[in-house]
């Protein structure tokens, strides 16, 4: 009876997609150059918003000369970057402006089943963060760049009426009378 050889593990350059169970959405990858004195350099500049769909986002932005390393930088910056928001349901507690820049994004929570009414950027922000009803209105610049930082810091500032309490030193009743 010949015994099987174990095959020793087969190294792969190729890159692995693991799967971590977060959902990844890019926003953007815009060509940039740098003229220098033998011409010009392109490099890709790319824009990653990450998320678990349960209350936690957080965006990146990475730069390279191939395409799929400035999403795998922009990536990993996402998920350092992530934060716990506050969720009331499937929509947010109270309406809140996040600002960045020029830019700013009006988020109002929805009833069930209204589903999400945003815009490109934000709706990518919206759907990572796990916020199913929601209205939003993005203010002044369209950059895609800024209205995603300002839906993210417009989501890092919502309060949960336990932290409100907690702020003010008094009880979630005595709030809600």
């Amino acid at each position: 009876m010949e015994e099987k050889k174990e095959r020793p593990a087969r190294r792969d350059n190729r890159r692995r997609q693991e799967d971590d169970g977060l959902i990844k959405k890019l926003i953007q990858v815009n060509r940039v150059s740098k003229t220098v004195k033998g011409g010009r350099n392109m490099r890709f500049a790319a824009l990653v918003v990450v998320g678990d769909g349960k209350g936690s986002v957080g965006y990146g932005m990475g730069k390279s000369k191939e395409v799929p390393e400035a999403i795998e930088k922009a990536t990993a910056q996402a998920k350092k970057n992530m934060r716990k928001v506050s969720l009331k349901g499937t929509s947010i507690p109270h309406t809140v402006t996040g600002v960045f820049g020029r830019g700013s994004v009006l988020m109002m929570p929805a009833s069930e089943g209204t589903g999400v009414i945003a815009g490109g950027p934000v709706r990518a922000v919206m759907e990572a963060a796990g916020v199913k009803d929601v209205r939003t209105k993005s203010h002044g610049t369209s950059n895609p760049i800024n209205c995603v930082k300002a839906a993210v810091y417009g989501l890092f500032g919502l309060m949960s009426p336990e932290d409100v309490a907690l702020a003010r030193g008094k009880s979630v009743e005595e709030l809600t009378v």
